[in-house]
């Protein structure tokens, strides 16, 4: 029996599974720095020093600062700013201002991002499939009011409901997220649930431990996808694979599967 017989709902990560970047975050650093009229550090330091920003922000302010109810637009602002620091730049306030002004604007509209050809034809099959469709992201609320209806990944059509980190207060991988998108999906049971991510810790790992399916895309050729499947996981290019897995995949056992799909 394939697994889709078995399921009432599959919850998918957003980035990395439905959308993807428009080059790397560090460029449209550079270029609201440049617009000012000023220097920026190498587009490849801009991201570093983006990444170590916001894993610091992450951990001092998490879920984007909704335990202090921090405003998602002052969280942003003091990533931006350290961003910049660890890159060798501090620019005078109103500087500043005008810059991030840019950078938020344009991370609050589609233009950073590209959505997979699959994802929305795979989201409406689901659907018309009878099984729910969930979001499940670390995201302020700006995915949720502006950036996916932008892209054309509408709740009603291609999602029934989402958990956005910023608005839940619970960020993966914290296992409590997908609780709560079973819970939002109604009370459906773990055993009749799918997770679709890219991440073994943040998607994968958590989802299993709540006790669903789950399977992890490698649209990149990652250099960890092949741990990924020794260690048991199925591990599959996109989401065209995942709806043939779906659908002709041998029968699923405690959310695991048997054939080469897999490469257990």
């Amino acid at each position: 029996m394939a697994l889709l017989s078995r399921l009432r709902l599959v919850t998918v990560d957003v980035t990395g599974t439905l959308i993807a970047y428009r080059g790397l975050l560090g460029d449209y650093y550079c270029t609201a720095a440049m617009s000012a009229g000023l220097p920026c550090p190498g587009y490849a330091r801009m991201h570093q020093a983006f990444k170590a920003a916001y894993a610091d922000m992450t951990t001092k302010h998490p879920c984007f600062g909704h335990a202090s109810r921090m405003p998602d637009d002052l969280w942003w602002k003091m990533c931006v700013r350290d961003s910049f620091l660890r890159a060798g730049h501090e620019y005078d306030d109103d500087t500043f201002e005008r810059i991030f002004g840019q950078i938020y604007a344009v991370f609050g509209s589609p233009a950073p991002y590209s959505v997979f050809p699959d994802a929305r034809p795979f989201l409406r099959w689901l659907r018309g499939e009878g099984v729910m469709a969930g979001v499940v992201t670390n995201a302020d609320r700006r995915y949720r009011d502006v950036v996916l209806p932008a892209l054309g990944l509408n709740q009603g059509s291609e999602w029934d409901f989402g958990v956005f980190s910023g608005v839940a207060g619970v960020e993966k991988p914290d296992r409590r997220i997908y609780e709560m998108a079973l819970e939002a999906a109604g009370g459906v049971a773990p055993e009749e649930a799918l997770h679709i991510g890219d991440s073994m810790s943040k998607d994968y790992a958590p989802a299993r431990a709540v006790g669903m399916h789950a399977l992890l895309l490698d649209r990149f050729g990652t250099a960890d996808a092949e741990r990924w499947r020794r260690s048991g996981a199925v591990v599959l290019p996109d989401l065209v694979s995942a709806r043939e897995w779906l659908t002709r995949g041998p029968p699923v056992v405690h959310g695991r599967t048997n054939n080469a799909w897999a490469e257990d």
